[in-house]
């Protein structure tokens, strides 16, 4: 089935069209955790990663029209590797490593493998996180667990600690630069 983008594929009927903002929802939905974990190989650091995740939905969104509606995975994915080569040029961070290392095109049949590795990436992941929110000192060890791992919002954790909510809004950006501190001094690396 041909995706539709706003309009732009007249042998869709008028009933099937979908908005671009519907479809980048539908599209973060599917293939955010793939997107993130492609980014997090690259960087070897979650809070880049989360950011180049964010770039790479935010550069789709804008190439819309430069998209044909066929294998929207590949065409992610390719987006986020060349994010993250941008990144790594920009940042001096090492040896770029190769698109074959990291950008391997698995054929159909093993997208069960590929959800699992996924779901282990991840859970390593927040297991890093987690491990160095509580490094932090208090309040900032507090918040950042609460902000990033639990992943709840700045009014959320206002409200549970019966803080202003800019209060922990400066807590939330002072714990996210110590975490990236913690991240860049330990090179928490993944070995796959």
């Amino acid at each position: 089935m041909r995706v539709c983008f706003g309009g732009r594929l007249s042998q869709r009927k008028e009933a099937d069209k979908i908005s671009d903002q519907e479809y980048l929802v539908s599209l973060i939905e599917s293939y955010q955790n793939l997107i993130f974990s492609i980014c997090y190989k690259y960087t070897s650091n979650y809070f880049d990663a989360e950011d180049l995740t964010q770039d790479t939905f935010l550069s789709a969104y804008k190439n819309f029209s430069h998209f044909d509606g066929k294998n929207e995975k590949a065409w992610l994915a390719r987006i986020a590797v060349n994010k993250c080569l941008d990144f790594q040029k920009r940042s001096v961070k090492g040896e770029v490593p190769t698109q074959e290392d990291f950008f391997m095109i698995q054929p159909q049949g093993q997208e069960d493998d590929n959800l699992c590795e996924s779901a282990c990436l991840q859970n390593f992941v927040m297991e890093e996180l987690k491990s160095c929110c509580e490094q932090l000192k208090p309040p900032y060890n507090q918040i950042a667990e609460k902000y990033f791992y639990q992943e709840m919002s700045v009014g959320e954790i206002a409200k549970e600690l019966d803080r202003n909510e800019k209060t922990v809004q400066t807590q939330v950006y002072r714990a996210k630069a110590m975490l990236k501190k913690l991240y860049s001094a330990g090179k928490r690396k993944i070995t796959m």
